[in-house]
């Protein structure tokens, strides 16, 4: 539904991945809107959305965090709606997010969409993460400056800006435009008129994160329990020194415990791990009936909040992971997991053979009735 237009990849991602700025004219010919202003406010309302209104009277900034119940006295002088997590609850926001399958899926965060009136936005800031800014109705001026240091400033204690800078990039957004930003590179943007925006954002977890996953992982399983030994010890003159040797030899232990094979079974459920997981009622949906549903023409609808990934672990198999779900699968039926992890609702296509097929259903059948696809007609 959403293909980039006349844009080379791997030009990109030489000359401008995480390096460069880039405005992508016409990224999107004939753009349109997955869901307008209207839905964006019932999405706001929903219990477990992340929304917030950001408004500005003068010099006087407002952030209100959502779920809202009504919304005119948050909606003074400028202000936008944003709301994050849009591809969890809309199939079009979802397939929005497959025009950018050149970069890994894993390294994909969320795709925010925001409203916003005119002269309204949240001000000059810096994110810590890669960013494509679609450009949807209605036009907005954006700048983007160089990366560098840049003085914090915190007009309202829930929102982050920085001071003013010299533009690399002064330009104004219309409809299908793309605008990509790198980690700090410091950027504002201002609506001219109404406006929709959608920013597909890009996770970069840090050492903390990582680590912290792994930790609570390690505490669940029946695994990481080597112990540190020191059958060499020798007299030392004190006894409070930890001696180098015995740093590298702590560091090693802790080193060894990454080449386990459950580290892998760790990664790969970290990084198809979305925020909130679908929490789905089991099915008991048998194969054959699976593989009939399939041949009569009729579809399997992916759960949104399920973003799948695989990590290879034979010369033969792949570990597919939808958080902390896992199943392995053939390599040769990866053409069909692919499109099954990245479309909203997933037909048989017409070449699978009748062998591939029975052995597509036999290994995603657990899966199906763990709820990551569901039977519609």
């Amino acid at each position: 539904m959403y293909q980039l237009n006349a844009f080379d990849p791997q030009q990109f991602l030489q000359q401008h991945w995480q390096k460069q700025p880039v405005l992508i004219r016409g990224g999107f010919s004939e753009f349109l809107d997955p869901l307008d202003e209207h839905d964006l406010a019932g999405l706001a309302q929903e219990p477990d959305i992340d929304a917030r209104i950001v408004s500005r009277q003068g010099d006087n900034w407002q952030v209100t965090q959502g779920p809202f119940t009504e919304f005119s006295q948050h909606c003074q002088g400028q202000w936008s709606l944003l709301v994050q997590g849009v591809d969890r609850y809309l199939d079009e926001a979802s397939e929005l997010l497959n025009a950018f399958n050149f970069v890994p899926r894993w390294r994909v965060d969320d795709l925010m969409v925001s409203f916003s009136v005119p002269g309204a936005g949240v001000g000059p800031h810096l994110d810590q993460y890669d960013v494509f800014i679609i450009q949807g109705k209605g036009s907005r001026r954006w700048q983007v400056g160089d990366k560098g240091q840049h003085q914090q400033t915190r007009p309202h204690p829930r929102l982050s800006q920085v001071a003013a800078f010299k533009p690399l990039i002064d330009e104004v957004l219309t409809a299908g435009d793309i605008l990509y930003i790198p980690p700090g590179f410091p950027h504002c943007g201002e609506a001219l008129e109404p406006c929709l925006n959608y920013s597909v954002g890009f996770r970069a977890p840090n050492q903390q994160e990582l680590l912290s996953s792994l930790a609570d992982f390690a505490l669940q399983q029946d695994a990481f329990h080597q112990r540190y030994e020191d059958k060499g010890l020798a007299p030392r003159r004190f006894a409070g020194e930890v001696l180098s040797t015995e740093v590298e030899c702590i560091r090693q232990l802790i080193q060894a415990s990454l080449h386990q094979p459950e580290f892998e079974l760790w990664l790969g459920e970290f990084l198809s791990k979305g925020p909130e997981m679908a929490e789905t009622q089991t099915q008991n949906i048998q194969a054959p009936e699976l593989a009939a549903h399939l041949l009569a023409a009729k579809p399997l609808q992916r759960q949104l909040e399920y973003k799948g990934v695989w990590l290879e672990c034979n010369d033969s198999g792949i570990l597919l992971h939808f958080g902390e779900l896992n199943q392995q699968v053939d390599k040769a039926l990866l053409p069909y997991i692919e499109t099954l992890c990245t479309d909203t609702v997933w037909y048989k296509p017409d070449d699978i053979s009748e062998i591939s097929l029975t052995a597509l259903c036999h290994s995603i059948l657990p899966l199906v009735n763990a709820g990551v696809w569901e039977l519609t007609e």
